[in-house]
């Protein structure tokens, strides 16, 4: 059985927790707490380690799925989650321009990891004020070969498109080192 580890990344409260619960086969392992700063209490709990899910595709693939912290302060959990990914997910809020800085920053980082496959989800693409994958695109700077991909975290067939089009990413990525 071959398993592919993928990472789900990106800024605080861009939809990360509910991204990976919202298909996970088992009961995500979480390491939510309450938020304490004020200033931060969008939600009322946050990520302080990392989430954990796992899907099984067939009899021979399954997908491990973890999901970063996405608070600053926190950040030394991000190497030791990349350390063995074959991709990763940059979770984008569509909805909260002012976390798009943070975004690009993390997307840099996670590129620092690892030269792996990695997509960009553009989540909450169903409320009003969303800003559009492609709009996304120019505003983090995104080359044209990246898949820039509609999401909405809480809908279990949105996040799984988004899983297989970074699968469909990772198993080319190995036919060409085969090849190569």
């Amino acid at each position: 059985m071959q398993t592919v580890k993928m990472v789900v990344t990106g800024p605080f409260s861009a939809g990360k927790t509910e991204f990976i619960s919202s298909v996970s086969e088992i009961d995500v392992v979480t390491t939510e707490r309450k938020i304490s700063s004020d200033a931060e209490r969008v939600k009322e709990e946050t990520t302080v380690a990392m989430d954990f899910g796992r899907i099984t595709v067939d009899d021979d693939l399954v997908l491990y799925l973890f999901g970063t912290p996405g608070q600053r302060r926190f950040d030394f959990m991000w190497e030791i989650l990349s350390e063995g990914m074959l991709g990763f997910v940059v979770l984008v809020d569509s909805v909260r321009p002012e976390t798009f800085r943070e975004a690009k920053h993390i997307l840099e980082v996670f590129r620092g990891y690892a030269t792996t496959p990695y997509v960009v989800a553009a989540n909450k693409q169903d409320m009003p004020d969303a800003w559009t994958p492609e709009d996304l695109r120019i505003a983090l700077k995104i080359d044209k070969e990246i898949k820039v991909l509609s999401c909405v975290a809480l809908d279990k067939e949105s996040v799984k498109n988004v899983l297989l089009e970074l699968l469909y990413s990772i198993l080319e990525k190995m036919q060409v080192e085969e090849e190569g």
